[in-house]
C-alpha cells in the first residue's frame, strides 16, 4: 500500500498507542481527552482485542475519550472486524465524548489493504450521533464472502468528515453516501480503487454527490484512487458542487491528458485554494497549462507523478492503492 501510513494525529489530537501492560518504565497515561487513543493487538500475543478493550476502558476515563483509532485487532491469524465493532458499539454509552473514529489504522506491513475485511459500518453512525469524523480503511471484497464493506443510507446531523480509504470501494457504499442526509458534512473522500478488489462504483453513482444538493456544507471533495479517473474528471469539470468547494482531490488514480483537458475546458477552478492531482499520468505540456491557468490565482497544485512512470514508455496506468 502506498499513500497509507499511521497518522501522527487524528481529529486534531496527537495519536497515542495504549502501552502493553507490564511495560517497564511506562510513564503515566496522558489525560483521556488530550490524545487520540490507538489500540493495537498485532504484536501483543497475550492481549487480543477481547482483552485489550476492557483494559482500555478500565485504565482510561472513557467518558473523556474524544478520538479512537482501531489498529490491528488480531494476533496471528487474521480475524473479522465485525466482533470487534460489536464490542465497541456495545459500550457506546461509555464513550459519550467520542467525536472521531478510525476503523482499521493498518498499514501494509501489518496487513495488505485487500485483506482488510470490513463490515456494515452504519451502526457506528447510529450508535454515535455526535460523531464528527469517521475514517474507514479496507476493501469491498471479503476473503470469505461473509462480510463486506457496506453502508445503509442514514441521517447524521453531526458528521463533518467522512473518509473511505479503499483499493476497491463498492458502488453500493457510494450510492448510500449519496442517499444519506449529512447536513454538517464538510469533507468527503472516496478512494474508489479497482474492480478486481470490488471497486465497481461508476460516475452515475457519483452524480447525486456532484450535483451539490446532497451536501450543502461540503468544502472538500476527494474522488480518488480510481481506474476511471478520466471519466470522473470529465464529470467534475461540469459538476455544480465544485462551485461550493475550497479544495478538490482527483489524485492517486489513472488521470491522463484526457481528464486533465476536460478540467481545463470545464468550469473555472480559480476559486479553489488547493487542487490535488498527485499520482497522475499527465504529460508535461498539459501540466504546464494547468499551472498557468491556476497558479496565478493562488491555487496550490500537487502535480507529483508516480515515481515509476515514464511518459515515453507505453506502460499501463495504475492506481496508487489497490492490493
Amino acid at each position: 500500500m502506498t499513500d497509507i501510513e499511521h497518522p501522527e494525529s487524528f481529529h486534531g489530537l496527537p495519536v497515542f498507542t495504549l502501552p502493553e501492560p507490564g511495560t517497564s518504565q511506562t510513564p503515566p497515561l496522558p489525560p483521556a481527552d488530550s490524545v487520540a487513543w490507538r489500540l493495537d493487538c498485532l504484536w501483543n500475543e497475550d492481549n487480543p482485542f477481547a482483552e485489550l478493550w476492557p483494559r482500555f476502558l478500565d485504565c482510561v476515563d472513557s467518558t473523556q475519550v474524544r478520538a479512537l483509532l482501531i489498529g490491528p485487532w488480531w494476533h496471528g491469524d487474521y480475524e473479522h472486524l465485525r466482533p470487534v465493532l460489536d464490542r465497541i458499539l456495545a459500550d457506546a454509552d461509555r464513550l459519550p465524548a467520542l467525536r472521531g473514529l478510525f476503523l482499521a489504522d493498518v498499514i501494509s506491513e501489518e496487513c495488505e489493504l485487500s485483506w482488510l475485511e470490513m463490515t456494515d459500518i452504519t451502526p457506528c453512525l447510529e450508535a454515535f450521533p455526535r460523531l464528527e469524523e469517521l475514517t474507514v480503511r479496507g476493501c469491498g471484497e471479503s476473503l470469505s464472502d461473509t462480510d463486506v464493506l457496506s453502508l445503509r443510507p442514514v441521517r447524521h446531523d453531526a458528521l463533518k468528515t467522512l473518509r473511505f480509504e479503499s483499493g476497491g470501494l463498492p458502488g453500493s457504499v457510494v450510492r448510500a453516501v449519496a442517499a444519506s442526509r449529512l447536513p454538517a458534512l464538510e469533507r468527503l473522500e472516496l478512494w474508489l480503487g479497482v474492480t478486481h478488489y470490488g471497486g465497481d462504483a461508476t460516475v452515475a453513482d457519483l452524480a447525486p454527490l456532484l450535483s451539490g444538493g446532497a451536501l450543502p456544507r461540503l468544502r472538500h471533495l476527494g474522488v480518488q484512487n480510481s481506474e476511471i479517473q478520466d471519466e470522473i474528471a470529465a464529470a467534475v469539470a461540469a459538476a455544480p458542487v465544485v462551485a461550493q468547494l475550497d479544495s478538490l482531490a482527483l489524485s492517486m488514480g489513472t488521470l491522463s491528458d484526457t481528464g486533465a483537458q476536460a478540467l481545463l475546458d470545464g468550469q473555472p477552478l480559480t476559486h479553489l485554494t488547493e487542487l490535488d492531482l498527485h499520482h497522475h499520468y499527465i504529460t508535461e505540456p498539459i501540466q504546464r497549462r494547468i499551472r498557468e491557468a491556476l497558479e496565478p490565482h493562488g491555487v496550490r497544485l500537487n502535480l507529483d507523478g508516480p515515481d515509476y512512470w515514464d511518459p515515453e514508455d507505453d506502460e499501463p496506468r495504475y492506481v496508487a492503492v489497490d492490493e
